[in-house]
């Protein structure tokens, strides 16, 4: 590897140093799986306010982007669910947290779409619904569709299972979800991983994002990984 070409940081802290008040974050995870815990500790030791968070939910009461409504650091959601932080809903319904809806599956093709530079696309999702209000609509071969913007945010914040120090990364299973997305849509791109890997350790075919979308990369210190709903059947394994 060149000399210059590594993107690895010392931590959290550095990493997220330069991003600023009234921000763009896009983040990636879905419920607490993938969810960038070491860097949104960082932020709420940073302490920076007046935040757009684009994520699919924000946690729950007193885990990922729920520490950050604690410390009233978000001014505005970008969200498909609000369901299981009934802090995140008692700041919306209070008028405290500004709320934009985008169902699930258009929030993610707006993150790709801001990633691919792509500006907007048209969807039927959300025709006829609260979801289209002030959006144009147009029809096309007798079916209406509504014109949604993509996202670009000023910082990507994601979690990976691994990565190298050129920041092609690897994720595990379904904490992927929304975080490749986030990582492309961001300006300035930073990653935690499990396991930082030499360069030329991960085998091309397995790379799930080239670096090409990663600017700062670090190796987390620990993970929580929090379960959701954790059942047991009560009469154990059989």
């Amino acid at each position: 590897m060149k000399k210059g070409m590594s993107k690895i940081v010392a931590g959290p802290d550095e990493a997220v140093k330069d991003i600023f008040d009234g921000a763009i974050l896009t983040m990636g995870g879905f419920g607490l799986c993938g969810i960038p815990e070491n860097s949104i500790a960082a932020l709420v030791r940073k302490g920076v306010k007046n935040l757009t968070c684009v994520s699919n939910n924000a946690g729950v009461d007193g885990f990922g982007i729920g520490l950050m409504l604690e410390k009233k650091q978000v001014k505005k959601m970008i969200s498909s669910y609000v369901g299981e932080n009934k802090l995140f809903e008692q700041l919306v319904i209070s008028g405290e947290l500004e709320l934009e809806f985008a169902p699930q599956g258009t929030l993610a093709e707006r993150l790709r779409a801001g990633g691919a530079g792509i500006p907007g696309f048209y969807t039927p999702t959300g025709v006829g619904t609260l979801i289209a209000e002030g959006k144009e609509e147009r029809e096309f071969d007798g079916r209406k569709y509504i014109l949604e913007k993509g996202i670009i945010g000023d910082f990507g914040i994601v979690k990976a299972w691994k990565g190298d120090a050129m920041g092609n990364l690897v994720f595990r299973k379904t904490s992927r979800n929304f975080n490749p997305l986030c990582a492309m849509a961001g300006k300035i791109t930073i990653v935690e991983v499990e396991e930082l890997v030499t360069v030329g350790a991960l085998k091309p075919d397995e790379i799930h994002l080239p670096g090409v979308y990663v600017h700062r990369i670090f190796q987390g210190e620990k993970f929580e990984k929090r379960i959701e709903r954790k059942v047991l059947h009560a009469g154990g394994a059989k």
